[in-house]
């Protein structure tokens, strides 16, 4: 990826690990001129903010707050790791479901 590219869709992708309220900013940022290197870690954050927003209905309704709670840390670990991808100015994938973010969120 061409580091003019990356270098215009970095604030993007940052503010997109913001949780839902940056998510949106950044997909509204990212509207008009569409950036790959933005496109990328918005799609990342999306499928976090599912997962995240899945473990709470599901996971904490059937398995517990304990079990909710194990979850919700990995998910943590894992924005970790893609946050410091977009400060990095890389293309970094979470890992386990980061290749099938990009393929279910490919039209964003």
């Amino acid at each position: 990826m061409e580091n003019t590219t990356i270098n215009e869709g970095k604030t993007t992708a940052i503010i997109s690990y913001f949780w839902l309220i940056g998510l949106v900013i950044a997909f509204i940022m990212n509207a008009n001129k569409k950036n790959s290197f933005a496109s990328f870690h918005i799609r990342q954050m999306v499928g976090l903010t599912l997962l995240s927003i899945l473990n709470g209905w599901i996971v904490g309704k059937f398995f517990g707050t304990m079990a909710a709670g194990i979850v919700g840390f990995g998910l943590f670990v894992l924005w970790i790791i893609g946050f410091i991808g977009a400060i990095q100015g890389e293309e970094k994938k979470i890992p386990l479901l980061g290749d099938q973010f990009q393929e279910w969120f490919r039209n964003m």
